[in-house]
Parts: structure tokens; C-alpha cells; sequence
């Protein structure tokens, strides 16, 4: 039997990916079952929003840890009155996406209900970027992973993203204190905030020239590595999961560790089958 899933996020000025986050967390789960809050009563709803449940909050300038710090409790305290008629709660930033790898030909709801959950569930973190010697700039009317092949392993997107109890999660779902991550060997968490570098140009711009110009001179650290680095194929993938699982940083003991190795993936084209 299927269970009862629900997906949260929150946003600000982001209405590529929420857009996109809605159209696929919509298609695997039910647009139904959406939460999302926006930040500022000034935020546009996007077009494809559909039976989304969204809420707009008044904004309130903040330094980046109180913003953090506030956002991440809203989320929380969602999550925990959603359980009232959900089995299950995913919850992360708008420009991530939860996949089951497509080699199991399963859905992410079908996949989740028939798995045993001990209150969390991480898939592994992949920090998708711009490879800018071999990959053009983005088409945003095609998918992502139909334009970018390379990640970042990273174990700051292996995120316990899948809760099944109200728990109250770190700052950006980054962890939930007092509960051991549990990393799925066929679900990945794909990050495409370096997706593109005219996109960061132009939110850099945004903010201003000297913001640009930083941009400029100094890179993207995704986008960099992803472009300097060798690519590593899918056997990292396994290595990198066991890696997460056994070592942990000394300073955050409910977070997974790579002993600070940095491994470029090919990412599997099957993916692509996620239409993500």
C-alpha cells in the first residue's frame, strides 16, 4: 500500500527551481501533497503551482545564521503538524531533488512506502554542476540532466532529507540532532544550485558589481572542480556511500564524512530518466 507522502520546502526570489521542484516532487508524489512557504508576501506563485498548498510570510531581513536558524524551525514545526495525516515528509531547498535510482523502475512514493524507515533516510549527495569546457549554458525549457553529466560527491548533500516522525532538523536539513543518518543504496540527492554560471552571474548581479566581479575572478568551487578535476565512474558511487556511512566529522558527529577526498562522478545516464 502506498503511503501517505508529503513534500515541504521554502523560498525566496526562486521561482526557476520552485517551479521546477514543483513539477517533480508533483509528478512522483501528488501536487496535492506540496507545502511550500514563501518568504515575502511580495513572492510570485508559480504558474504551475496547481493544488500546492503555499503560504506566503512576511519578510524580515536577517543575518544569514538568524535567517537560517528561523527558516529551518518553520520547516520543522510544518513537518511535525503534517504528521496528523502523513506517513512521510520530505523536506528540502527548492533546487533539490530525491530520486530512486531508475535501474529499479519503481517510483519514489512506491519506493518510500516499502521502505523500512528508522525516523530518517539521506540519499547520497550529488552536487551537480556546469562542466565549462565541454557543457553549453542551460536551456531552462529542457531538463537538467539532459545538459549536465557531472557531480561533485558531496557529503554536504547527503541530507536526511526523508523523515517518518517530528524531529527537528539543523539548518538546512544539513542533519537532525540526537538521530544517526541513514544513507538508501538507490536514492540520491541531487543539489543543482552550480547548475548553470550565467544563472549564478546573474543572481550575482542582483546584488551588485563587486559580487560579480568576485564571481568572475574567483569561480564557483562546484563548477570549478567539476571542470578541473578527472571524472570518476559509478563504482565512486558505492565507495562514497560506505565512506559517508563509517566517518564522521570530529566537530558533528550526526553528519557523514569523505576525510575531506574530492571525487568528480560521471553521473549515470539512466538517470536521466528521472526527468529531473
Amino acid at each position: 500500500m502506498t503511503k501517505r507522502i508529503a513534500a515541504i520546502t521554502m523560498a525566496r526570489n526562486d521561482t526557476f527551481f520552485l517551479s521546477r521542484w514543483i513539477e517533480y516532487y508533483g509528478r512522483e508524489i501528488g501536487t496535492e501533497n506540496l507545502y511550500i512557504y514563501l518568504d515575502g508576501t511580495d513572492q510570485e506563485i508559480p504558474k504551475n503551482a496547481g493544488a500546492a498548498h503555499i503560504t506566503k510570510l512576511p519578510h524580515t531581513d536577517m543575518s544569514r545564521a538568524a535567517g537560517d536558524k528561523y527558516r529551518i524551525g518553520k520547516m520543522s514545526a510544518l513537518a511535525s503538524d503534517l504528521f496528523k495525516k502523513y506517513d512521510i515528509v520530505i523536506g528540502c531547498d527548492c533546487d533539490e531533488f530525491l530520486i530512486v535510482d531508475p535501474a529499479l523502475g519503481t517510483t519514489l512514493a512506491d519506493y518510500l512506502s516499502h521502505k523500512k524507515i528508522n525516523t530518517t533516510l539521506s540519499g547520497l549527495g550529488l552536487d551537480v554542476g556546469q562542466h565549462m569546457t565541454h557543457e553549453k549554458s542551460l536551456d531552462t525549457s529542457k531538463p537538467f540532466l539532459t545538459q549536465r553529466a557531472y557531480a561533485l560527491l558531496s557529503t554536504r548533500y547527503t541530507k536526511p532529507v526523508v523523515i517518518n516522525r517530528p524531529v527537528r532538523w539543523g539548518s538546512g536539513f544539513h542533519s537532525i540532532s540526537g538521530h544517526n543518518f541513514h544513507i538508501d543504496p538507490n536514492l540520491y540527492l541531487l543539489h543543482f544550485g552550480a547548475v548553470d554560471m550565467d544563472m549564478l552571474v546573474a543572481k550575482a548581479a542582483a546584488r551588485g558589481p563587486d559580487w560579480v566581479n568576485h564571481l568572475r575572478r574567483r569561480g564557483n568551487g562546484t563548477i570549478n572542480d567539476i571542470t578541473n578535476r578527472p571524472a570518476h565512474g559509478e563504482k565512486w558511487l558505492k565507495i562514497a556511500r560506505v565512506m559517508q556511512r563509517i566517518f564522521r566529522p570530529i566537530y558533528a558527529w550526526d553528519k557523514p564524512g569523505m576525510l575531506g577526498i574530492k571525487r568528480i562522478v560521471k553521473i549515470p545516464e539512466r538517470f536521466q530518466k528521472s526527468g529531473v
